[in-house]
């Protein structure tokens, strides 16, 4: 299947070939979602500075609290790893109305990497848009403002 972009690509961003790897790795990871209670399947493919893709899905709890978002299980996955420099994430799920959007706490735990790098909003069908930390997330707290 052919993954079509819609909207403007900002420069310095993914060549088409590395964002199809990685709309294509987050639907593949949102293959293993967890998701008995919501039945709404997410993953996630997360793009480190050094070129490594690490995938998450969500996996619900019965104590609804004690679950995690596909976003963030990616990140913690590469975080485990040593790595903390990302350039892209694309987020899917099985919507074909709307783009998948990261809820707000992700949205924050993302931001704790930065505000510029790469987000990719996907539908089923392999379309997206690009945004950045920034446009999803403005006026944002982050480590800069902490006084430590």
């Amino acid at each position: 299947m052919a993954h079509k972009q819609q909207g403007p690509v900002p420069r310095g961003s993914l060549q088409p070939e590395g964002v199809q790897r990685l709309v294509a790795a987050c639907q593949e990871a949102k293959r293993f979602a967890y998701c008995p209670y919501s039945k709404y399947p997410v993953g996630a493919a997360l793009l480190t500075s050094e070129g490594e893709i690490f995938t998450g899905c969500n996996v619900e709890n019965a104590c609804f609290p004690l679950g995690i978002c596909a976003e963030r299980a990616a990140i913690q996955k590469a975080v485990s790893e040593g790595h903390t420099k990302f350039r892209a994430m694309a987020i899917s799920c099985n919507s074909q109305e709307y783009f998948t959007l990261p809820c707000g706490a992700c949205r924050q735990v993302l931001r704790e990497f930065g505000q510029e790098w790469e987000i990719y909003l996907t539908k089923m069908d392999g379309t997206y848009i690009q945004k950045t930390l920034e446009d999803l997330l403005p006026l944002s707290f982050g480590p800069e403002h902490l006084n430590i």
